[in-house]
């Protein structure tokens, strides 16, 4: 729904600055795909209005011409909507160069290679090589989950949404409406950070335990969004980022490199396995389950316990 309002709104834009006369209601609605397909004047006088002011609201100046006969009539003057001179050094160039090589496996992709096209046209400099400052970094942010698109849009457009969410430790997904706020991605997994409306709260959800569609929900939010810095806080909170106390755990000789990356202590044991230290913060106990029978939780109690729960879960499939 949200891709069809926008390729809508973005002919309507392409039919008032092609234009060199003012063109009527009728007029564009003979142009517009969409609007043939409105059920009546009424339908599209609304449909007509609420995208003209969206799209002055995005910044296009329209203008509204009455002729001899007394017709109102649209266009959008091309003078009136022409962007300023885009003056960007090699530092600023590197970073737009950086984050269109970001989005390799997203739909994205396209985008940011065009918007860089638009970028030397428009004036960025062609001994500016956007890519050169960086060219050893090859950043990229895998999207392999399905609900990563549809999310992304409802946070965008501030509208809460429904999915199936499966936790570590159940057997079973149970449906979650959701007000999303932001999507961030933390040691190479995507989560989704909102306001879930039948717990009352914050949460923080994995996109890889999303089964099924998201659907979106047409009521508005009931929650404050915070901004950006407090849901990045969030998700590595939850992510297992932040931790308040220590753990002891036994680990396999040979494996488990980024639990030993980020342990306070490392002895020996003998027979093929070493105790550690490591920081203990919420979501260790899924972190500690991606590595099977290699890891064996000593103390504390419960740390032991969420990880024999987790390994049960996966057990019942």
């Amino acid at each position: 729904m949200a891709i069809a309002k926008a390729e809508r709104l973005m002919n309507l834009a392409l039919c008032l600055l092609g234009t060199r006369r003012p063109l009527s209601k009728r007029e564009l609605r003979e142009s517009v795909e969409a609007y043939l397909e409105a059920g009546s004047d009424d339908s599209f006088n609304r449909m007509f209005e609420r995208d003209k002011d969206d799209l002055r609201e995005l910044g296009l100046v329209i203008e509204t011409v009455e002729s001899l006969d007394g017709e109102i009539g649209y266009l959008a003057r091309r003078d009136s909507n022409r962007l300023p001179p885009i003056n960007l050094d090699a530092e600023e160039a590197a970073a737009l160069g950086l984050a269109a090589k970001v989005w390799q496996q997203a739909r994205l992709a396209g985008a940011a290679s065009g918007a860089l096209q638009k970028l030397r046209a428009a004036g960025l400099p062609e001994d500016v090589d956007p890519y050169e400052p960086h060219s050893a970094l090859e950043p990229r942010i895998p999207v392999h989950e399905a609900a990563f698109e549809p999310l992304m849009l409802a946070c965008r457009d501030r509208r809460p949404v429904v999915f199936d969410y499966r936790k570590a430790n159940a057997a079973q997904p149970e449906p979650r409406l959701v007000e999303p706020w932001a999507l961030e991605c933390w040691r190479g997994h995507w989560y989704l950070a909102g306001f879930d409306r039948d717990r009352g709260a914050e949460r923080v959800f994995r996109l890889s335990r999303i089964t099924g569609k998201v659907r979106s929900r047409g009521s508005r939010f009931t929650a404050p969004v915070p901004d950006v810095v407090t849901v990045r806080e969030t998700v590595a909170s939850w992510a297992g980022e932040t931790a308040d106390r220590s753990a002891l755990i036994r680990l396999r000789t040979g494996a488990g490199y980024p639990l030993r990356a980020k342990a306070t202590g490392v002895r020996e044991l003998g027979d093929g396995w070493d105790e550690l230290e490591i920081p203990y913060g919420h979501g260790l106990d899924a972190w500690l389950v991606e590595f099977g029978p290699d890891v064996v939780v000593l103390e504390p109690a419960e740390l032991r316990a969420d990880v024999v729960d987790r390994l049960r879960a996966v057990a019942k499939g």
